[in-house]
């Protein structure tokens, strides 16, 4: 390959061919008494053996309730060790676990699972605003009335079975302690049969991605695409058995489940998951009691964590690395990381779900220079290229769109073949819509993104989903949301709204009409009630009008 040309491959070394299920056994077996799972909040300390013990618990219980080899079980909680059980028990049993947002409301809950046709859903009670079982019975108010495993609702067809979590009861759902007793030796002997015909092929995850077009795309992921990922990532890292891992990041996200509890599993190290949901101080009591090695974070949850009063009074001496991910890191935060937390060997990723998630990362033995600037190189058994609008390959730090191949680009989108074929071309090469540039070495750039996606503190916003919401209000004419900077979010999502002609409503009524109903983060925290937008002459509207004249509007930088 000529080094004019913006592409370039990582090392080729063979896959793993195993399922997570296999592996996991394979890990315990090696070491049965070492750590496998701290969780402080829940008072949980497993080592593997006792961690693979109340996995295949699970998996024969749901084994007994009918889940099978395919079929789809939700996950809807906070980061609790249910969460994590979950994870390895579904992909014991072949079945496919989908992620859902803990911070879903009802009008994005029913799409997701009615998108993908979930059998079975694992709910919290609750967290804090977000009242999970109410939620489902407001959805599906046949619960009351049902048989556990058995519902039959109007609004979700497909559901038949409600686990919950917790020991207070609810009709028409299981308890969760109670389903990891229901397995005999009949499931058993399935589970065992089971571990010797499932395919590492087979689809394992969906994992929802928000859509420029207006709806969320169930990215499906393999044991093939997010059991190597996780193990090459914990390589990047020189990750070993003796590593300890705190996971403050939301288990739905790849972030937690793959570069988190997976990777810990992939190589035998020590997962330990310290809050529900982010709280600073909690993850550095964390780090100090458990002497961590490694912790992750996106760059909003590292400077709440370096801005704490109390900071320095906690010992953070034993960390050496982690992952920072989500959004660049600036310089500043990169010299605090490693002067005042010991993160000496804090790695940079970048990647897309659809690529399970990493597809470049910088290495420990990168410059400094290289770890703020750039996103490294492309991952182990990866390619990444950047190409011009006519599909050639860029030159050397040419800005073109960002485009990755190899083991990891997911299967496609769930029941979405045209939205699948519009992301993944017939090469092979995932094309992630961001703008970007290699230098000759193979390190990339993140310059910019050709979807007017936003970046709220780590979270993926598409506006096209929250303008569809704001359709279904018979007051709204026109909306365009984009994004504004906010010093500490990096982005806030901003909305202008068209009424109807004779129609009046505030901005705070629409703030309104949201909640409840759209995750919190994708509310927009400004808007302004406008009779007409900007647009070119042949009619396209420009958002990045509206952009730069409502920023200095609202005088934001």
């Amino acid at each position: 390959m000529s080094i004019s040309e913006a592409r370039y491959a990582g090392d080729n070394v063979k896959l793993i061919n195993t399922t997570i299920g296999q592996h996991l056994d394979a890990i315990a077996a090696r070491d049965p008494g070492h750590i496998a799972l701290i969780m402080p909040h829940q008072n949980i300390r497993w080592s593997y053996a006792e961690f693979v013990q109340k996995v295949n618990q699970l998996a024969t219980g749901l084994l007994s309730l009918g889940i099978e080899k395919g079929d789809r079980v939700g996950i809807w909680s906070p980061n609790r060790y249910e969460w994590v059980l979950t994870q390895f028990a579904t992909a014991k049993i072949g079945a496919i676990m989908v992620c859902i947002n803990p911070s879903y409301r009802l009008y994005e809950l029913e799409y997701a699972l009615n998108k993908v046709s979930c059998k079975a859903i694992i709910a919290a009670e609750s967290f804090k605003t977000s009242y999970y079982l109410k939620m489902l019975l407001e959805l599906a108010p046949e619960l009351e009335a049902s048989k556990p495993g058995e519902l039959l609702s109007k609004r979700l067809p497909h559901l038949k079975t409600v686990i919950r979590m917790g020991e207070a009861t609810s009709p028409g759902m299981f308890n969760f302690s109670n389903v990891c007793e229901m397995g005999g030796e009949t499931e058993c002997r399935k589970l065992e049969d089971l571990s010797k015909t499932l395919d590492p092929s087979d689809d394992i995850n969906i994992q929802f991605t928000s859509g420029t077009t207006g709806t969320p795309k169930g990215a499906t992921l393999s044991h093939t695409n997010i059991l190597n990922n996780a193990y090459y990532c914990g390589i990047s890292m020189h990750f070993n058995a003796d590593d300890i891992l705190c996971i403050p990041v939301p288990m739905y996200h790849c972030f937690g489940m793959v570069l988190g509890t997976l990777v810990c599993v992939a190589h035998g190290a020590t997962m330990v998951l310290p809050c529900e949901a982010f709280d600073p101080r909690s993850v550095l009591q964390a780090v100090q009691d458990e002497k961590c090695t490694a912790l992750h974070g996106v760059p909003t949850m590292f400077l709440a964590e370096l801005d704490l009063a109390d900071f320095s009074d906690f010992d953070l001496s034993s960390l050496r690395t982690g992952i920072i991910a989500g959004s660049t890191c600036p310089v500043g935060l990169m010299k605090r990381l490693i002067g005042e937390m010991a993160l000496t060997e804090i790695v940079i990723g970048y990647g897309q779900t659809e690529c399970s998630p990493i597809n470049s990362m910088t290495a420990i033995e990168d410059t400094f220079e290289r770890r703020v600037t750039t996103v490294g190189r492309p991952h182990t058994n990866w390619e990444m290229k950047i190409i011009r609008e006519d599909g050639s390959t860029a030159a050397t730090e040419e800005t073109g769109e960002v485009c990755a191949r190899g083991y990891g680009v997911m299967q496609g989108y769930w029941e979405d073949a045209e939205r699948t074929a519009d992301t993944i071309d017939s090469d092979g090469w995932l094309h992630s819509g961001d703008l970007g540039e290699m230098d000759a070495e193979g390190f990339v750039k993140i310059t910019g993104r050709i979807k007017d996606m936003i970046i709220r503190g780590g979270e993926n916003i598409y506006p096209r989903e929250v303008e569809e919401f704001f359709y279904s209000h018979p007051a709204i004419q026109e909306v365009q949301v984009f994004g504004v900077p906010d010093e500490k979010y990096g982005e806030q999502v901003a909305a202008w709204i068209q009424l109807k002609e004779g129609q009046s409503m505030s901005a705070e009524a629409l703030q309104q009409y949201c909640a409840g109903q759209i995750t919190h983060y994708k509310v927009p925290k400004h808007i302004k009630l406008v009779n007409e937008f900007p647009m070119t002459v042949t009619g396209k509207l420009q958002k990045f009008i509206m952009r730069d004249e409502y920023a200095t509007e609202l005088g934001l930088s």
